[in-house]
């Protein structure tokens, strides 16, 4: 009888209760040196190895994918369905933390001395931030095009904040190879398929040291987070407010769309990608998360590579439902704290400048906060009202994280569908995908 093998969702739960246990040890024990020296380091190798395999998996798997499909309309079809529902679930994560904000109003009851402390206490952060928010604005209408094509690959695959850039030219390459003969192709698709089973095997062995990469950074934000209690206290219903608003998304937003679109069962679903939401959740990138996006939602929710490969590397760039929702929330609060009166227009606008400027947040840790300041700046609230949130963002930007790498699955699952490319069997691992590997 053999022994059954336990699952990657387990151990890295596990990582996470551990994590969390050495955190407050080390917190009420003092060792918050040896945890900055000798534990947070591992996070930081791990989440490095993640980021190190993100550019070339991207690149892999968009040119295998779309060198796959029989023609450019099928193309243009997957990518038209792909961005309407990003964009879809963007307007309604930004409504849905609008309509929270105003209901609760976290901002009304937020003491004036902790106004005043925080200011003080973040005030060169929010300067450096004011000043990247800066050179956004001051670039043209039509920037984001220009951005988005690389003057050199090479150069663009080197920085992970380009991937938009490494994407425009996947596409670029793969339509190049469906509009040649296949003759003049084969070499370059073997090469990519062999290259391609080179990144997975890699791909297995970062998942491999998963757990133990988690609990470094659990470990790690635990003791950074310590002197922060009154801070926590203080944001208390801020804080809530952002997470109903992004718990909407995970649990009835999202299954709603699935009920709606496809024959996956919720519950079924979110077995199948909790790994990834809980390593989206302990390494705040979505970017970082894609390795293993692709792997639960190709492998083990039956969607197609040729749609898996395109859907979800163009997700990590332009679906950012967690961050829309919190920007929406945040600004208000703000508004709120400054007594800022916001009309229906101004709300408005928060809607369409929130959706936009989420299309061009980096899957990164952090990269919302430069946005949340042209969307604060589009309705004249104060952006020195930055300073109040920025102590608690990055747990709540793991949170956010989870919300975009479900948004990325849930929409890969439902174009899969559309295209009659989705092997779904409740309960199983599709076995189309299963012999392929």
């Amino acid at each position: 009888m053999t022994k059954k093998k336990m699952p990657l969702y387990v151990k890295i739960l596990i990582g996470m209760a551990l994590g969390a246990v050495a955190g407050l040890l080390a917190v009420k024990m003092g060792w918050d040196k040896f945890t900055f020296n000798w534990i947070k380091p591992w996070g930081a190798i791990f989440l490095n190895l993640l980021k190190l395999i993100a550019v070339p998996l991207i690149f892999v798997s968009l040119v295998k994918g779309i060198s796959s499909l029989s023609n450019i309309s099928k193309l243009s079809r997957i990518g038209f369905k792909t961005i309407s529902l990003y964009v879809l679930s963007t307007v309604i994560a930004v409504s849905s933390g609008l309509i929270l904000v105003n209901t609760i109003q976290p901002g009304n009851t937020f003491p004036e001395d902790k106004k005043i402390e925080l200011q003080e206490k973040f005030n060169s952060t929010v300067d450096l931030k004011k000043d990247q928010a800066a050179k956004v604005k001051e670039e043209t209408p039509l920037q984001f095009f220009v951005d988005m094509v690389p003057s050199n690959f090479f150069m663009a695959a080197s920085d992970n904040t380009k991937m938009l850039q490494i994407i425009f030219f996947a596409i670029l390459f793969g339509i190049a190879m469906v509009l040649l003969e296949e003759k003049q192709i084969v070499v370059v698709r073997d090469f990519f398929n062999g290259i391609d089973a080179i990144i997975l095997k890699i791909i297995d062995l970062i998942m491999a040291f998963a757990p133990y990469g988690v609990f470094a950074l659990i470990a790690g934000l635990i003791v950074d987070f310590s002197g922060d209690i009154d801070l926590f206290a203080a944001l208390g219903l801020y804080a809530i407010t952002v997470i109903i608003g992004l718990l909407v998304m995970i649990f009835i937003i999202y299954p709603l769309f699935l009920r709606l679109f496809t024959p996956v069962s919720y519950r079924d679903f979110y077995k199948k990608i909790s790994p990834a939401q809980l390593l989206a959740f302990s390494t705040s990138s979505s970017a970082a998360t894609l390795p293993l996006t692709l792997d639960r939602v190709e492998n083990h929710l039956g969607v197609a590579n040729e749609v898996a490969s395109f859907v979800l590397p163009v997700g990590v760039t332009i679906n950012m439902d967690g961050t829309s929702c919190y920007q929406a929330i945040a600004a208000v609060f703000i508004a709120q704290v400054f007594g800022v009166p916001l009309d229906i227009y101004d709300q408005l606008l928060i809607v369409l400048t929130a959706t936009l400027a989420s299309i061009g947040t980096p899957g990164i840790p952090g990269g919302s906060i430069v946005m949340l300041i042209i969307v604060l700046s589009s309705v004249g609230i104060p952006v020195e009202g930055l300073a109040l949130i920025l102590g608690i963002d990055r747990p709540l930007d793991m949170l956010r994280t989870v919300v975009n790498v479900t948004g990325d699955a849930t929409v890969a699952t439902i174009v899969a569908q559309s295209e009659g490319k989705l092997n779904y069997e409740p309960g199983l691992i599709p076995q189309a995908v299963e012999i392929k590997k």
